[in-house]
Order: C-alpha cells, then structure tokens, then sequence
C-alpha cells in the first residue's frame, strides 16, 4: 500500500478515536446509533447495551486504524504515554455514562419509538 492509503486510513482513526473528543456528537454517536438500531431489530431490550457497545467499538477501531496507518505512514514514532490513555479513557467512560443517560431518559430511542 502507499503512504496516501496509510495516511487516509490514520486520519478515519484519527476522526473515529477518542483523542477527537468533537467527534463523538458528529461521527461516534450516530455510529452507534445505528449499530443500536440494527442489534435492537432482534429485541428493543439490546437499544442501551448495544450503543454502548457500538461506541465502545467505534473508539476501539479508531485508535487501531490510526496506530495501523501512522505506523506505516511514518518514520517517526510519538509516544503514547500513560497520561494520554487516562485521558482517552475519562473522556470514553464519560460519554458512555452520556449514552446511558440519554437512553434512559428517552432522548435517544428506537428509530420506530420516536
């Protein structure tokens, strides 16, 4: 593959990844919304397991594609330090306890419920 594809693929990370904390209203969220909505077509029951989960996974794919494309992208390796991950993980946890939130008081439902 070239750099572009590596550089293309880093930044689809990049914008997927917790380290985008604007991201989550715009591209994250919406994501999991409709992976919900999908995993809830079997039973509504799945709606606030599943979000969490779609986000969780969204965040999770982000940090590998961006790790994936900026390690063949690019020479030089930053270092991701403890302090970096304890931030992304605040910033993840807290927004899921946004999801839960937003489920259980009926913002966010079922496409069909609205």
């Amino acid at each position: 593959m070239n750099k572009k594809l590596h550089g293309f693929i880093a930044l689809i990370g990049f914008l997927l990844s917790p380290l985008t904390p604007w991201n989550d209203i715009f591209i994250n969220i919406p994501l999991a919304y409709v992976f919900a909505s999908l995993v809830s077509l079997v039973s509504k029951a799945y709606f606030l397991p599943s979000i969490i989960l779609g986000y969780w996974l969204t965040n999770v794919l982000g940090l590998l594609m961006m790790h994936y494309g900026l390690s063949r992208y690019s020479e030089i390796k930053k270092e991701y330090t403890r302090k970096n991950l304890i931030v992304d993980v605040c910033m993840v946890v807290f927004v899921t306890g946004l999801l839960v939130v937003l489920v259980t008081f009926g913002v966010l439902k079922f496409p069909t419920d609205y």
